[in-house]
């Protein structure tokens, strides 16, 4: 957990009394927020509580309807289109902002580059570049291209071009979403670095034990309105869930049903080779939650999109109901029964500028077709009857796609997915970048599947979701199946330390069990 700062300086930002409308639609009502020097104050809510608008006039990005922000103790008006960083005001989006041709160095002073009589002083810059990674203590090429760096070292370019900014207040919006958990530790580490200079940080992120771990003060929203800001020491991560969403989370994961043990296996994968993938066995009862654990980079996604056809493999055998059988495409797969949820929902599972309805039904266009023409009135039916089954919220079905919540594109890519009716549902990170209650949503929806006898495997680097969901438990490492754990071994130490190397050298014998 955070440390507290050591006295109670005045706020270095703060809002008071904000409230927000677009149009006649209210999303922020009252809200009061400040921040001050040397701490990390997370901002927490569901997708929809009103995080993102309140950051956006933190920032200058929005005005507010009504209220006042201070700077310094000094009512201002925040200035637009990211000049509030002229202020010292920086945010770290999600998405990260970075040209992947550049350099490091040129990245870092892009927009302010350094000139004399006209001409850039290149040299400067490298050398200031290098000044500045180094009291990261991190060791990056300030020569090397943006888009051979990893996710993590993208992160601290990020956080480099902030500091060269003379951020004083940086606002991170989800900054772990991708990172693997000893790329997390290292981020942390360059956090409480920035704390310790005084920096001001606002924290933003949907991983409640990371939230306990980072933060001194936690302010929670939802629907809009401010529900509490209180010292982090003073909450449990369950006390913040039931915050942010109003409701007790006790029953956050859903009871296992019992999967069909006697009966042939539904899917068989024996001694696969792909890209990424090393003779990897398993298989999938009917209706039976296969969890695949392992860090990121294991290999996990990659054993799936060889399944499904998405990448072509060089050996092994597939069987389906016994039969064998060779996906060359997805829509082989599909045929087949099989579906595959991908985790990247905003670059290859929707398509973001058009409305929620061809969305669905993208798919499955042929079972809306007529004498070669398509049935709007067909599309429509699956329209809704996809928004009850799976409570996809949207204003209506024009809405595009890119304009919803994490949670509400999530549940959308399930309804897509389930209009093929598969019998074997693939899904892979669930619940990334998605709100605790959202999560318990799609957790109870996963769990009437497999009741339903759908067998489903979910892949996932929340170790807590693999095993609050998973009958049996396939761990990953190096591009090969290391354990399949069952019954009391399926603990987060027992899954650690197949993931780290400590058990286990290739697929378990029980794998095909």
């Amino acid at each position: 957990m955070g440390d507290a700062p050591a006295h109670l300086p005045a706020p270095l930002l703060k809002a008071s009394r904000i409230s927000k409308s677009f149009g006649e639609v209210p999303v922020l009502f009252s809200v009061d927020f400040d921040l001050l020097p040397g701490e990390v104050h997370a901002l927490i809510g569901e997708n929809g509580a009103g995080k993102s608008t309140l950051i956006k006039i933190l920032s200058g990005l929005e005005q507010p309807t009504s209220g006042t922000i201070f700077f310094d103790g000094e009512d201002i008006v925040l200035p637009p289109n990211g000049e509030a960083e002229a202020l010292g005001i920086v945010v770290i989006h999600q998405e990260l902002n970075l040209a992947e041709h550049l350099t490091v160095a040129e990245s870092i002073f892009l927009g302010r580059e350094w000139k004399r009589f006209g001409f850039l002083r290149r040299n400067d810059m490298h050398v200031e570049a290098g000044k500045i990674l180094d009291s990261l203590h991190v060791s990056i090429d300030v020569d090397a291209r943006i888009n051979t760096l990893s996710v993590a070292d993208k992160q601290m370019v990020e956080i480099a071009k902030a500091i060269s900014r003379d951020a004083r207040v940086l606002i991170m919006d989800e900054p772990t979403a991708v990172l693997t958990p000893a790329e997390t530790e290292h981020f942390f580490a360059q956090v409480k670095r920035l704390k310790d200079k005084g920096v001001a940080i606002i924290f933003i992120s949907h991983k409640l034990d990371e939230v306990m771990q980072l933060s001194d003060r936690i302010t929670v929203l939802r629907d809009g309105q401010l529900i509490a800001t209180v010292d982090a020491g003073d909450l449990t991560a369950e006390s913040i869930a039931e915050m942010m969403v109003g409701r007790e989370l006790s029953n956050l994961y859903p009871p296992k049903s019992e999967p069909d043990v006697d009966a042939l296996p539904v899917l068989e994968v024996g001694n696969l080779v792909a890209p990424g993938v090393r003779d990897v066995s398993f298989s999938l009862r009917k209706g039976e939650i296969l969890g695949f654990a392992g860090l990121i980079g294991s290999g996990r996604t990659a054993v799936m999109e060889a399944v499904v056809g998405l990448q072509s493999r060089s050996s092994g055998t597939i069987r389906v109901n016994g039969e064998p059988v060779n996906f060359p495409t997805i829509a082989e797969a599909i045929r087949a029964g099989l579906v595959y949820m991908t985790k990247d929902r905003k670059g290859k599972g929707l398509l973001l500028n058009i409305g929620l309805q061809p969305n669905l039904t993208l798919l499955t266009l042929y079972r809306h077709m007529r004498m070669g023409f398509l049935r709007e009135s067909s599309e429509v039916e699956a329209m809704e009857r996809a928004t009850r089954r799976f409570d996809i919220r949207a204003r209506d079905a024009s809405v595009k796609v890119g304009q919803l919540s994490g949670g509400n594109q999530q549940k959308l890519m399930l309804g897509k997915a389930m209009e093929s009716e598969p019998e074997i549902v693939i899904i892979d990170e669930p619940t990334r970048g998605i709100d605790v209650g959202t999560k318990q949503q799609i957790y109870h929806i996963i769990a009437a599947l497999a009741k339903e006898g759908k067998s489903i495997i979910v892949v996932s680097s929340e170790m807590q979701e693999v095993i609050g969901l998973s009958h049996r438990v396939a761990v990953m490492r190096e591009g090969r199946v290391t354990g399949i754990l069952e019954g009391a071994e399926i603990t987060e130490g027992e899954i650690m330390k197949y993931a780290a190397g400590l058990k286990g050298e290739k697929s378990d014998d029980r794998a095909s069990a």
